[in-house]
């Protein structure tokens, strides 16, 4: 038996998108072409691919991909990137931030216990050489996870305070009002 099934794997995933949406949001189109250094994505593009990272997760789950040598990367990596490098307004970002991201919360919202349980082969050499299907698709989310991290880092060289700091900030401020009271 699991705590953590399909329907907190997608109440998960859509609070991480969300938080990814607002950032793109905030962020003026003005700045999507802004990039912190060399050879590093500018914000749009870093959205877009953002948008698109359930991608190989979602081939592999709805492929029922056993083996993870099996999973053709390099078509798909090329169809990512070469979709990652069409320019795109902000308001087809969010689009794509949206729509990708109910697609894929859906469908984890039908997954059954025992699908999340089953044991998929990892890429020879892998450690470990083996992961249930839960594992992988947590990866999808911690792979957002890890590039709204840079956006957020990114907001702030464009002066944006991020959203969590400030609500973080609005939580503090309450408590500290509240203990002067008393």
């Amino acid at each position: 038996m699991t705590y953590y099934g399909a329907k907190e794997l997608a109440v998960s995933f859509r609070t991480v998108r969300a938080n990814t949406i607002q950032i793109a949001e905030e962020i003026p189109e003005s700045q999507y072409e802004f990039s912190p250094a060399p050879e590093v994505r500018p914000v749009g593009k870093l959205l877009f691919h953002v948008s698109q990272v359930s991608a190989v997760a979602l081939y592999t789950q709805q492929n029922k991909i056993t083996k993870m040598a099996d999973v053709p990367f390099m078509d798909i990596l090329g169809r990512l990137r070469a979709e990652e490098a069409r320019p795109r307004t902000k308001d087809e970002i969010v689009a794509a931030l949206k729509t990708e991201g109910e697609k894929f919360a859906t469908f984890l919202e039908g997954l059954s216990e025992a699908f999340l349980g089953e044991i998929v082969t990892m890429m020879p050499g892998s450690q470990p050489g083996t992961k249930s299907r839960l594992e992988l698709i947590l990866s999808a989310k911690e792979h957002e996870m890890h590039h709204r991290g840079q956006l957020m880092l990114i907001e702030r060289m464009l002066g944006i305070v991020p959203h969590l700091t400030r609500q973080f900030q609005q939580r503090m401020a309450v408590r500290q009002a509240a203990a002067a009271k008393t």
